[in-house]
């Protein structure tokens, strides 16, 4: 039987509390559309960022957390099972906030300067997720 360490418990815990925040930009978002606001309407760029960014934030957190319990079913150096724990959790909130926010103000058609999170993010998922699949890999074998 798996036992889930404190480790997960607590990234885990702190995942869940950031699922109000994605809550509330469905709201937004939808609300942006049904009042068919013309900050949001008539600018392509910015619903572009801002759906990217309603969207990557749900299926990132959701890969977050099953990554989680993956780092426990394998036995992986403390260090190193941290990095990825933490790697993962930062990297799943860096992305979606890139997007939200770069999405520049209303007349902007260019994202802003924020967009840089949304690479470092990238990264820091692409590192942890490679050094995790390794990890599950070799215990495999």
């Amino acid at each position: 039987m798996l036992q889930i360490s404190n480790a997960t418990k607590a990234v885990c815990g702190i995942s869940l509390i950031a699922v109000p925040a994605i809550e509330y930009g469905g709201v937004f978002l939808l609300r942006a559309l049904l009042m068919r606001e013309d900050r949001f309407r008539n600018n392509s760029t910015r619903q572009t960022l801002i759906r990217a960014g309603h969207a990557h934030a749900g299926v990132l957190l959701i890969l977050s957390l099953i990554c989680q319990i993956l780092v426990d079913s394998i036995n992986l150096p403390q260090t190193l099972s941290l990095f990825i724990r933490i790697g993962l959790l930062i990297g799943s909130l860096l992305v979606p906030l890139g997007f939200l926010l770069s999405r520049g103000s209303p007349p902007s058609g260019q994202p802003e300067g924020a967009i840089q999170l949304v690479f470092l993010g990238d990264f820091l998922l692409a590192v942890s997720l490679l050094t995790l699949g390794a990890g599950l890999l070799c215990a495999a074998t």
